[in-house]
């Protein structure tokens, strides 16, 4: 009895471990996993997302800051397509989503330069609402590639 249960015990270690081989070898054929990486879309159009907390009451001083500061500049970089602004009433969120020609001409950009116009927005918008610092908290930064 005692040699069948421990046969038993074998086979069952055996039946898991075969289960367990199986899922394995088999998830490699799942698409996801094939998926390639971001990078390699480096030629593809790309929009960049950006979710900030505006509070109804400065709205209207974040809107004329997007306009006289991030608008011109956006304007003057090579590979920007166009942007679309959103807010959400109940959130008090804006949504950001800037369209660029690709990944690579974005990224080009360098960060220093980007600080540079943030800092100028930020001043833009203290100096209208009279406050010390920056109304507006990044929520989320990100980006949508076009899918096929």
């Amino acid at each position: 009895m005692r040699f069948n249960l421990n046969l038993k015990n074998k086979f069952q270690r055996f039946c898991l471990l075969f289960i367990c081989l199986l899922v394995l070898i088999f998830q490699s054929g799942i698409p996801n996993l094939k998926a390639l990486t971001m990078d390699n879309y480096q030629s593809e159009m790309v929009i960049e997302e950006l979710r900030l907390k505006v509070p109804a009451h400065v709205k209207a001083a974040w809107l004329n800051a997007e306009k006289e500061i991030w608008e011109p500049w956006l304007s003057s970089q090579d590979g920007f397509l166009g942007r679309q602004l959103f807010w959400d009433k109940e959130k008090e969120e804006a949504l950001i989503l800037v369209n660029w020609k690709s990944k690579k001409l974005w990224k080009n950009i360098p960060m220093s330069e980007v600080n540079v116009v943030q800092q100028k927005f930020e001043d833009n918008v203290k100096a209208a609402l009279n406050i010390e610092e920056n109304p507006f908290e990044l929520i989320y930064e990100g980006e949508l590639d076009k899918q096929r």
